[in-house]
């Protein structure tokens, strides 16, 4: 009888193993494929949720600081810019009619910019200026003390305020002319084509006086073209002294003189003679009437025994009189037109605009 015994075959115990080790890899492999994918999936998680983060944060934030500090800026601008502006058109319109020689009309530019704006220290110096150039250099002097009581701020015009007030104000020089101020060309002689005499100069010189509000003489240089025959009765110089009065151009009522500075002044020696005229207006002026104001200039006749004509103040006329006159006066300017057998041979004016808007006498030509 045969036995039967019931075993594996000789082989089976390494394929076991070699399948189990396959099937250990193929879990390593699934576990680490695992452990990838888990870890990216929470890096795109916690990106996501970053993100969301940072729009939720972005959306919560203020505005920014840009915006927040244009507030402020807003509050500390100046209230009165518009005041600002006006004055500085003010400021430029009598800059070019003082340019153009509208002294009067500068003026009550200048003065409506100081009543909108009284610490403009721009508008204050072209004011100062303005005053220098027509002698009123008591006006002057207040105008630079404004400049100089704003302090440092105003920067150079506070130096230069300094200065005129330790160094005193003085008359500007003239450039030479080339023309008459009616326009007629001057040639080589320093006379106008087609005439026999001119102005060749006239200066100004202030006169200390502790009495009087203002003291100055004109002194005005009369050029005969040389080697040209004349008649000296038939010369006649007219000036006329102006006065401002309220932003307001009025003939002087102020004291006036004039005489020549040579006994002779009939040109025999010299092509040039120079005729003095004097202005004075004392601290304690009286009013004078406009009809003794319009025959208040100085006519000159040369050749004549009397070389010094004067005219002094009427006393004050009754108040009703003085209701019409104007109020403060200062000196302004000199209008000059020299004659010569009753034709024009030239006129100087300062300010030039007193050649067209300035009133004159009614008994000159």
């Amino acid at each position: 009888m045969s036995s039967v015994t019931a075993s594996p075959p000789p082989n089976d115990r390494p394929y076991s193993i070699a399948l189990g080790l396959v099937l250990v890899v193929a879990a390593v492999e699934l576990l680490a494929t695992a452990i990838h994918f888990g870890a990216k999936y929470r890096r795109e998680r916690v990106a996501a949720r970053a993100e969301a983060a940072a729009i939720a944060l972005s959306q919560a934030t203020p505005p920014p600081v840009a915006s927040v500090a244009s507030a402020p800026a807003q509050a500390t601008a100046p209230p009165s810019s518009a005041a600002l502006s006006a004055s500085e058109r003010l400021l430029k319109e009598a800059t070019a009619l003082r340019e153009r020689g509208d002294t009067a009309n500068a003026l009550a530019r200048l003065q409506e910019a100081t009543q909108r704006d009284p610490r403009d220290a721009n508008v204050l110096a072209e004011l100062a200026t303005i005053y220098e150039s027509i002698q009123l250099f008591d006006r002057s002097n207040e105008t630079w003390q404004k400049i100089q009581a704003l302090g440092p701020s105003t920067g150079p015009l506070y130096e230069l305020a300094q200065s005129k007030m330790r160094n005193g104000v003085a008359a500007p020089s003239a450039p030479p002319a080339t023309a008459d101020t009616a326009g007629k060309a001057i040639d080589a002689d320093g006379i106008p084509e087609g005439s026999i005499f001119g102005v060749t100069d006239v200066s100004t010189e202030p006169i200390p006086d502790p009495d009087a509000e203002t003291n100055l003489r004109l002194k005005i240089t009369v050029r005969k073209r040389p080697g040209v025959s004349y008649e000296v009765g038939k010369l006649r110089i007219n000036v006329f002294l102006y006065d401002l009065a309220d932003e307001r151009v009025v003939l002087t009522d102020a004291d006036t003189a004039s005489e020549w500075l040579s006994p002779k002044h009939d040109w025999s020696e010299s092509d040039t003679e120079t005729l003095i005229v004097s202005y004075r207006r004392s601290k304690i002026h009286g009013v004078t009437s406009e009809a003794a104001i319009s025959a208040a200039a100085a006519a000159v006749t040369p050749g004549k025994a009397s070389g010094r004509s004067k005219k002094r103040a009427e006393p004050s006329p009754p108040p009703d009189a003085q209701a019409n006159d104007v109020g403060h006066r200062g000196y302004l300017g000199y209008l000059i037109r020299v004659y010569y057998n009753d034709k024009l041979q030239t006129v100087r004016a300062d300010p030039a605009h007193l050649v067209n808007d300035a009133p004159t006498s009614s008994g000159s030509p």
